[in-house]
Parts: C-alpha cells; sequence; structure tokens
C-alpha cells in the first residue's frame, strides 16, 4: 500500500533525524585537530559537491533562474548555513554534545512560537501533548547532567532561535525548487562566507591536521549536512514544522544511544525511562492514540 504524503513526510523526518544524532559526536571528533569554522567551512564545500552531483545528474540547473528561489536562499543561508550552524560549532567547543542536545530541544519551542502563534499554523490538541510528553522524555534523558549554563550553552540557545526563520524560507524555497537545488545553493554559498569569515579572525589550520580530521568532515559534509538535509527539507514540506521539531526531539536519546556504541558510555536509569514519553509522544504526533477530551 502507497504511503501518504504526510506518512512519507514523517518517515523523512525520523531519518534526518536518526542521522543527524551523529552530529555532536562527529563534530567534537573532527574539533580535535581543527578549529570550528575550519570544520563548519569544510564540512559544507563537500556538502556542496555532494549536491553539486545530484543538480547535474537531474539536470536541476534550470531552477537557478528563479528569481523569486533566491530571494528565499539568501534567508536560508542567513539563518541556517551561517547563523545556526556557526553558533552550533562555536559551542560544541566550549560545552558538550549532551548540553548541545537538551537545549536544542528549543527548537520545538521555538518553532511552536513561530508557526502556531505568529504564523497561526494549525496544531491539534494531541500534537501539542505528544511535542510536550516529547521533550519531557529528551529533558528526563539529559536533565541529570546539564549542571550550569556557559558560554557554549547560550551560543546554542541563540542558534535555536535562528532555526524556525530558516525552516520557514526552506519551506517556501521548497514549493518552487528541489530539496538538492536548495541544498546546493546553500551550501555552495554558505562555504566561501565561512572561510572569509575564518580569514578575518586568523582562524586557520594546517593541512596535516585538515587530513586528519577529514574522515569526520566527510562524514558531516555528505551524510550529515547532505543525505539528511534532503530528508529534513522533504519532511517539512510535508508535515507541519512543529510537528517535525517534536519528531526530533527523540535525537538526544538516539545520541546517548551512540555514544553507548561508539564511546562505550553506559545509559543510566533516567535515561531508559525517557522511552516512556517518548513513545507515547511518537504515537501522539503520528495519530496513533487519540486523547479523549471527557474529564
Amino acid at each position: 500500500m502507497a504511503l501518504s504524503e504526510k506518512r512519507k513526510g514523517e518517515w523523512f523526518i525520523f531519518s534526518a533525524t536518526g542521522i543527524g544524532a551523529f552530529f555532536p559526536i562527529i563534530t567534537v571528533l573532527s574539533l580535535t585537530n581543527i578549529p570550528p569554522l575550519i570544520s563548519l567551512g569544510w564540512s559544507t564545500a563537500l556538502s556542496a559537491l555532494f549536491f553539486g552531483l545530484f543538480v547535474l545528474y537531474k539536470k536541476a540547473w534550470v531552477e537557478f533562474g528563479n528569481p523569486i528561489l533566491w530571494k528565499y536562499i539568501f534567508f536560508v543561508v542567513l539563518f541556517i548555513g551561517l547563523l545556526t550552524y556557526g553558533l552550533v560549532f562555536f559551542a560544541l567547543e566550549k560545552t558538550t554534545p549532551g548540553n548541545v542536545a537538551i537545549i536544542e530541544l528549543f527548537a520545538v519551542f521555538t518553532s511552536f512560537l513561530f508557526f502556531n502563534v505568529w504564523r497561526r499554523e494549525r496544531i491539534s490538541f494531541e500534537y501539542k501533548i505528544g511535542a510536550i510528553l516529547m521533550v519531557l522524555g529528551a529533558l528526563i534523558v539529559l536533565a541529570p547532567g546539564f549542571a550550569s549554563v556557559n558560554i557554549g550553552d547560550l551560543l546554542v540557545l541563540a542558534a535555536m532561535f535562528c532555526t524556525p526563520l530558516g525552516n520557514f524560507y526552506q519551506q517556501k524555497a521548497r514549493e518552487v525548487a528541489s530539496s538538492e537545488t536548495i541544498m546546493f545553493l546553500r551550501s555552495v554559498i554558505s562555504a566561501p562566507i565561512i572561510f572569509l569569515i575564518a580569514y578575518a579572525v586568523g582562524s586557520h589550520s594546517s593541512l596535516q591536521n585538515i587530513q586528519a580530521a577529514l574522515p569526520f568532515l566527510f562524514i558531516n559534509g555528505v551524510v550529515i549536512l547532505g543525505l539528511s538535509k534532503i530528508f529534513w527539507i522533504e519532511g517539512i514540506h510535508r508535515i507541519l514544522v512543529t510537528k517535525a521539531e517534536a519528531f526530533n526531539s527523540v535525537g538526544p536519546f538516539l545520541t546517548l544511544l551512540l555514544a553507548f556504541v561508539i564511546l562505550h558510555q553506559t545509559p543510566t536509569v533516567w535515561q531508559l525511562a525517557s522511552l516512556v514519553p517518548l513513545i507515547l509522544g511518537v504515537l501522539l504526533l503520528t495519530d496513533h492514540l487519540k486523547l479523549s477530551r471527557r474529564f
């Protein structure tokens, strides 16, 4: 049986979330050899190469002639390519992946405020409860290890206020162009700007250090900033951004599982307890569970 567009959107978001769960770990590993701006610049450049091949294969360059697309791309580059990722890469040099993961949950609330309150995008009672439960589940996982606020934490918080704006313009861009074209333009424009900023602030790295970080840069650029972002844009093209961000709340839990496999860090009771609200949240957000309004 063919999947509905809504179900396709949900699967795209789940796929993007699963791949994105590697992001804090891979980024931190890359930062052991090179500075944040250099890591972001090369990751973005590799992402541009990845999407450039897609554009050539699909002959999607004809979409470049749409002036409306360029208007949207300007804001996508600003809010996602530069501000969101720039702030998060700097943050991961100053705080832990766990802290980054918990603060990224604010994207659920900033998206809700932007799309549901300001943009007046409808979201059901079940979706609201589902979003709250998924955030609660992630908080149960991460709150015991969240010690104090530092500059890195504040940078991630600032990034989460940029995310809904970037997603809004990515949605608009997807109405007039393919995901591959959007991501190619976002990456190919962002990369040189990032390198120029790095040069201006004196951030540099030796060829030897770049080569040492290359496997992590490749994973970040091609898989995490590449393939997973196609899934994300295709997902928010089909379902509400607020709902997509709520699905993304399971990401911190997946990151902890990956940390267990890669870094041999054993999950705690708190982390296992989070499964209950996370699973309930998924059931509500995918319409497999309905709440009675009778009290």
